[in-house]
Order: structure tokens, then C-alpha cells, then sequence
């Protein structure tokens, strides 16, 4: 399935990643959404949310330093 959503939150400091992918949650209820995020700390927010929300995570670190996230229903 292709990503319907992409947030990118990179450069973004908490809470601002977790407050783009809820809203992106919201308006995306069914598919993938894919959430850049360049700290550990927004990483683990958003992975958090994302569980709540009961969304399957994928995490892969970026080469170029920073996380990519798959979040999927």
C-alpha cells in the first residue's frame, strides 16, 4: 500500500511532530502515513502516538541522519 500522507517534521521541535501526525491521523483514517522526524525524542513521541492510535510502526533511520516512520492501520 502507498503512503496517503507524509509529514514532515523534520527541523520541528516537540510537540509539533506529534501535533502534524495526529491531525494527520484525523484526516487519514485508513492507509499509510510515512512521518520524517530528525530526533530520537520526536521519534519516540510520535511512535508512541502512533500505537495509541493503534497504528502498526516501522522505523528506519535515515543515512542522512534523522527517522522515517511508517504508520499503517
Amino acid at each position: 500500500m502507498n503512503a496517503v500522507a507524509t509529514v514532515n517534521a523534520s527541523g520541528l521541535s516537540c510537540p509539533q511532530p506529534v501535533i502534524l501526525t495526529r491531525q494527520a491521523l484525523r484526516d487519514h483514517p485508513h492507509g499509510e502515513i510515512v512521518v520524517l522526524v530528525d530526533s530520537a525524542t520526536s521519534r519516540d513521541n510520535v511512535r508512541r502516538l502512533a500505537e495509541r492510535e493503534g497504528c502498526s510502526v516501522v522505523i528506519e533511520e535515515a543515512p542522512s541522519g534523522g527517522f522515517r516512520l511508517l504508520l499503517s492501520r
